[in-house]
């Protein structure tokens, strides 16, 4: 914690990241109380406008960020800065569907965007935060030096797999990929689905490819599509019909 956490002065990433992940689920767990008629808990109005919460989710990413910019990486008022943004950050995600389609889409299928889109940010702050980068550590020993070097090499190959997964048209397993190195190999390596840049660029002569890549993708559609949209309602709740 101390040696590659505080010292380099990644505290402020780390408590931006626990707010910003704390934030996301206490808010949905808020608004499906408040879809479901339970709770104290209620929409927020001025008048006939209703508040959504990405409006205060603003507000504090503002704050926190200005804040952030002004007060360093050390401190308490750099770690009081980093907790405003991870919360406006999670309130900002949270509703990142409303701010695509400038619609209030949050119950409904264009509104799992958001979800994907608070996944994503999370694994990549993640990653930032266990990349155990060597700078701002003081007096590094050659055996940690050669550690820290090795795992950076490593995250930098285990990037370009999942960049590769991702131009293949497999975006969770690009997601995924990034904290788990063997998913974006896997991902990299297998066929690509039919409607990707990857399919249209490497299968556009090749129809053997593009008849296994599609039927390969309606298998796998057909397999997972139910277990997927679960763990969607699960985390995110069920669209409204």
């Amino acid at each position: 914690m101390e040696r590659n956490i505080i010292e380099p002065g990644k505290l402020p990433l780390l408590l931006a990241l626990a707010a910003f992940v704390l934030t996301f689920l206490i808010t949905r767990v808020i608004t499906r109380l408040i879809r479901a008629g339970k709770g104290p808990f209620g929409n927020v109005t001025a008048g006939a406008v209703h508040i959504h919460h990405v409006v205060p989710g603003v507000v504090l990413t503002v704050a926190g960020g200005f804040g952030a910019v002004a007060g360093g990486r050390h401190g308490f008022g750099s770690a009081l800065s980093a907790v405003l943004f991870g919360i406006g950050a999670g309130l900002v995600l949270d509703e990142f569907a409303l701010i695509l389609h400038l619609d209030d889409v949050y119950w409904t299928e264009a509104g799992r965007k958001s979800v994907e889109m608070v996944v994503l940010t999370a694994a990549l702050v993640g990653l930032l935060l266990v990349g155990f980068a060597p700078f701002g550590v003081n007096d590094l020993s050659e055996d940690e030096l050669q550690n820290r070097a090795s795992v950076a090499a490593n995250v930098a190959v285990n990037f370009l797999f999942s960049l590769i997964a991702l131009s293949k048209g497999k975006a969770r397993t690009a997601v995924f990929g990034v904290i788990v190195p063997v998913v974006a190999l896997i991902g990299s390596l297998r066929l690509a689905r039919p409607d990707s840049p990857w399919a249209r660029r490497f299968y556009r002569r090749r129809p053997r490819a593009r008849a296994r890549a599609t039927l390969r993708a309606y298998r796998h559609d057909r397999r997972w599509s139910g277990p997927r949209r679960a763990v969607q309602d699960w985390l995110g709740g069920k669209p409204n019909p």
